[in-house]
C-alpha cells in the first residue's frame, strides 16, 4: 500500500526582545552547508527489513545509551530502532519497541503513532514525543468523508521508557503535548491538529521543539498555519510543553477529550519554514542553531528538495538556502519517474551532547529515497545519509 508519510545564544530567548524584530534574511547569510561525499546507505528495506512495516518513514532521531551504545528512530508506525556502537555501524533491532494499536476510540490516542523526538539524560529514561495520526477513514462511522486527507486527525502525544528505548509505554490517561481545540469530528474535510515534531535541542536550562499545526478558526482565537517554537525545562513532562506566542511561552494545547476548552490559545508561526523541519541542531563553535526542511518550489524555494536555514535566537532565520535538489512529498508524485526525497536530519557522530542534538564543522545529511511507480509511493525507500561541512560565521 501507499504509505503515507509524516508529514545560550542571546540569552536563550528569555525577555525575548528578539520577537520585536522584522522577520528576514541578515545578510550575509550566518552559515554554509556543502554536501562533500556521495551517498551511503544506512538501511535498505529489500535487504534489512524485519517485516513489511520496516521502511524509513520519519526524519531520523538519535541517542547514546547508557552503556555508550546508538539507538536510531524514524521508522514506521511499527516502531522499531536501529542499534550499534556507533552511528557509523547501525543495524535495525526486530524487537518493536512501541507498537500502534489502530484503536476506533480517538480519546485514547492509539491509532497509528511515530516516535519521532527523543531526550535522555542518563541513557536510560527517555521523553519521547509521537507524531499521532488518527485516520478516521480506516473506522467504520467516524469520517463520512472517507478519504485519507478529509479525515487526518494529528497530535502530539508523547511516551517514555525506563530502559534506554528497548521499549515505550504510553501514560494512561493519555500524555498530550499539543492538540487541536477540537475533537476529530469537528472540521472534517482537511488535516488538522499539531504534527511532525522536530528533534528536540538543547539550549541552557531549556529544551526546544518546533511543530507544525494546520490551523484553525474559532471565536476568539483564530490559529494560522505554520511552524511553532515550543520549550520545555522538563521534556520527561508531556504537560509542561509551551509554545512562543509572540510574546512568551505561555500557549498550551490540552486534550480536548479531557480538558474544556473556552478559548483556545493560540502560537505565533515562525518564518520561513512552509513545511515541518526535519532536524534542529545547535553548532558547537557558534552557538548558533541550522534548521533543515524540505520544501516543493514555488515562491521563496526556486527549487524543490531539501533547504537550511539558521539563527542565533530560534526566532528570526536567514534565508533558506538549497541543499539538495529534488522532487519531495510535496511534489506531485506522478510527475517524478526518478523518486522522491523526504525527511531530512542532521547528525554528527561527533556529537558531544547524549541526543546529537549538536553538530561541529561536518556532520551528516540523513534522508530518505523513495521509489515511485507511476503515480504510487512504493515501499521501496532506503536511508541514506552524505557528509557534508558546515560553516557558521560568528
Amino acid at each position: 500500500m501507499t504509505r503515507r508519510p509524516l508529514l545560550c545564544a542571546l540569552a536563550l530567548l528569555a525577555p525575548l526582545a528578539v520577537a520585536d524584530r522584522a522577520v528576514g534574511a541578515p545578510e550575509p547569510p550566518l552559515s554554509s552547508l556543502t554536501l562533500v561525499g556521495p551517498p551511503q546507505v544506512v538501511f535498505k528495506a529489500g535487504r534489512d527489513a524485519c517485516d513489511g512495516a520496516d521502511v524509513p518513514d520519519a526524519p531520523a532521531r538519535a541517542f547514546r545509551e547508557a552503556n555508550g551504545t546508538v539507538a536510531l528512530f524514524g521508522m514506521h508506525y511499527r516502531n522499531r530502532a536501529l542499534r550499534g556502537p556507533d552511528l557509523d555501524r547501525l543495524k535495525l533491532d526486530c524487537a518493536v519497541v512501541l507498537e500502534s494499536g489502530e484503536k476506533p476510540d480517538p480519546a485514547l490516542y492509539d491509532d497509528r503513532s511515530w516516535i519521532t523526538a527523543t531526550w535522555t539524560d542518563d541513557g536510560r529514561t527517555v521523553a519521547a514525543l509521537l507524531h499521532h495520526e488518527y485516520q478516521a477513514n480506516e473506522h467504520p462511522g467516524r469520517c463520512p468523508a472517507g478519504n485519507y486527507m478529509a479525515c487526518w486527525y494529528n497530535t502530539i502525544t508523547a511516551a517514555h521508557s525506563l530502559d534506554g528505548g528497548r521499549s515505550f509505554r504510553r501514560a494512561s490517561p493519555p500524555a498530550v503535548v499539543a492538540a487541536a481545540p477540537f475533537r476529530q469530528e469537528i472540521d472534517q474535510g482537511r488535516h488538522r491538529g499539531f504534527f511532525n515534531p522536530s528533534n528536540i535541542v538543547a539550549g541552557g536550562r531549556w529544551r526546544y521543539m518546533l511543530a507544525s499545526t494546520t490551523g484553525w478558526d474559532r471565536p476568539g482565537s483564530d490559529q494560522e498555519g505554520g511552524v511553532c517554537l515550543f520549550r520545555t525545562a522538563t521534556p520527561s513532562d508531556p504537560a509542561s510543553w509551551r509554545a512562543w506566542t509572540g510574546t512568551g511561552f505561555s500557549a498550551a494545547f490540552p486534550d480536548p477529550y479531557r480538558t474544556a476548552i473556552r478559548i483556545p490559545d493560540t502560537c505565533k508561526p515562525v518564518a520561513p519554514f512552509p513545511a515541518p523541519v526535519g532536524a534542529l541542531v545547535r553548532h558547537r563553535g557558534t552557538g548558533a542553531f541550522i534548521a533543515i526542511f524540505m520544501a516543493k518550489a514555488g515562491g521563496d524555494f526556486p527549487q524543490s528538495g531539501f533547504y537550511w536555514t539558521s539563527s542565533r535566537d530560534l526566532l528570526t532565520w536567514d534565508k533558506p538556502r538549497l541543499l539538495l535538489a529534488g522532487a519531495t512529498l510535496y511534489d506531485d508524485t506522478c510527475g517524478a519517474p526518478a523518486g522522491l526525497i523526504a525527511y531530512p536530519s542532521l547528525l554528527d557522530p561527533g556529537a558531544e551532547g547524549r541526543n546529537f542534538d549538536d553538530v561541529g564543522d561536518t556532520a551528516f545529511l540523513t534522508y530518505t529515497t523513495l521509489r515511485t511507480e507511476g503515480c504510487r509511493i512504493t515501499s521501496d525507500r532506503d536511508l541514506l545519509r552524505r557528509p557534508l561541512a558546515i560553516k557558521v560565521w560568528p
